[in-house]
């Protein structure tokens, strides 16, 4: 048997700490591994660098950049994207967080906004300058506004010394009354309050109906002054999705049999965000751990596809949701456990640790933690060019 992985980066990324990265605590390639060093091992594996543009599915291949590849059995997992939900010029002047460019984006945008900030005499134009918004109240919304107050509150009042922190203001919006709605009710009463201890705004109910840039208008007519929105308040499935000649079903995903297969193409299969499969009545929601799960059953199916063997429906388990909300804060709800605070945010140190590829990873990871915990310091506060 020859496995293909196709892609258009050449790096395994782990999604959960671009946060981190775009906060100045991690740097990009310690969350990401060569594609090829981690099939280095599999004498049965190979990569190319190619992206794909359209699938063939009669004709059994992959149209891509660099021509056409053939395929017996054909696992799709084009993941997500940022989604704006229409919103033209959020996508145009707002920051999302999906990948390792767009994590540096906002490195370099909060950094330059510092910047601009000593040399402006303006006192309006420099509470706006070092106004930030993030927009969605689920776990990276969370994430991230609490590790950019700890960003600026622990590390930049330091390099800035003439800024008056107190110019600094640091919104959480929230279109709806929950945060963080897939957990327990005290989790998340928790989570809100320890955000406001970090000197993060929750505002809920704030949709954002326009931004110039500059300001952001909210739907009941307030406009924030801000030259930074961050948006965290939705994902939709790849483009590819849209490329493939399948109806979509929600956030343009592509509605999977149980066994994940394609309707029609059994000898096709879509994992991650891509594919939509309803459990208990609700839609699996785009999370890593689904995707990792439904990466194991789509092996093991195609094994059974071999031998002949009757293919088993694919079933979420749901090991729980964690959230860590800056220095000794997280919350987590796991295997029907519920904690808050120091234990939350050890269980949450120790679930991605393990979870990143490579010994070299972790180590890093580690070391910059651990110096970050210690004396305070991140040492990725670089603003970078393309």
């Amino acid at each position: 048997m020859q496995v293909v992985l196709v892609d258009r980066n050449n790096y395994h990324l782990f999604q959960p700490l671009l946060y981190q990265v775009a906060t100045a605590g991690l740097e990009p390639e310690e969350i990401a591994k060569p594609a090829r060093s981690i099939l280095r091992g599999q004498k049965n594996a190979d990569f190319r660098l190619v992206e794909v543009t359209r699938v063939d599915f009669v004709g059994r291949r992959l149209e891509t950049s660099d021509g056409p590849i053939s395929y017996d059995y054909l696992v799709l997992a084009p993941g997500g994207e940022t989604n704006f939900f229409g919103l033209e010029s959020m996508q145009r002047y707002g920051l999302g967080l999906k990948d390792i460019p767009d994590a540096i984006a906002i490195r370099n945008q909060v950094l330059t906004c510092f910047e601009k900030a000593m040399l402006e005499t303006d006192p309006e134009q420099r509470r706006s300058l070092l106004t930030f918004i993030v927009v969605g109240g689920g776990p990276t919304g969370v994430e991230m506004a609490g590790a950019l107050s700890e960003l600026i509150r622990l590390v930049l009042v330091k390099d800035y010394p003439r800024l008056n922190i107190k110019d600094v203001r640091i919104l959480l919006l929230e279109a709806t009354d929950t945060l963080l709605p897939a957990l327990p009710e005290r989790l998340r009463e928790a989570a809100g309050k320890t955000l406001w201890r970090k000197w993060v705004e929750l505002r809920f109910g704030a949709t954002v109906a326009d931004y110039d840039g500059k300001q952001a208008r909210l739907k009941s007519g307030e406009v924030i002054p801000a030259h930074t929105v961050i948006w965290a308040a939705g994902v939709r499935a790849a483009p590819l999705s849209a490329a493939l000649g399948l109806k979509p079903a929600r956030q343009g995903r592509i509605p999977v049999e149980r066994t994940l297969q394609v309707p029609g193409h059994p000898e096709v299969f879509i994992i991650g965000d891509a594919a939509y499969l309803e459990q208990d009545g609700d839609p699996l929601p785009m999370v890593a751990p689904v995707a990792i799960q439904m990466g194991e059953a789509v092996a093991q199916n195609i094994m059974r596809q071999l031998r002949d063997r009757p293919l088993v429906p694919f079933r979420y388990k749901d090991q729980g949701t964690l959230a860590t909300i800056g220095r000794n804060a997280a919350v987590a709800h796991v295997y029907g456990l519920k904690l808050s605070g120091f234990p939350a945010w050890v269980m949450w140190l120790v679930v991605h640790i393990i979870q990143l590829i490579g010994f070299r990873n972790k180590l890093f990871v580690l070391i910059n933690w651990a110096w970050d915990y210690f004396f305070y310091e991140r040492a990725a506060r670089l603003i970078t060019r393309d």
